[in-house]
């Protein structure tokens, strides 16, 4: 949908999705999710170094915000990427940084 046709309710959506990505933590937990790969919440926090309730607290902001899907298996619950776009997101905005 081009963006000029977005309603009120999808722009406020929008809007509440890049500010739960916006923070260094997170856009670190998406590009650890990046391609398809799906992580517990103990492998994330061993990719980030931090606290299992720190990484918790993120996860659940970028969930509860639609970033991140979820998916229990036995005793682990695996996270990924709602959509393989989200990556190519935060590549875009690093690029036009740099331009």
């Amino acid at each position: 949908m081009p963006f000029n046709e977005l309603t009120s309710e999808q722009i406020e959506l929008v809007a509440n999705m890049l500010k739960a990505i916006a923070h260094p933590t997170r856009i670190s937990i998406l590009n650890f999710l990046e391609d398809g790969k799906k992580l517990t919440v103990s492998e994330i926090r061993d990719l980030l170094q931090i606290e299992q309730s720190t990484t918790s607290h993120h996860l659940g902001i970028l969930k509860d915000k639609g970033v991140l899907l979820s998916k229990r298996e036995g005793k682990n619950t695996y996270y990924s990427l709602r959509n393989v776009n989200l990556s190519s997101l935060v590549e875009c905005v690093s690029k036009c940084h740099n331009a």
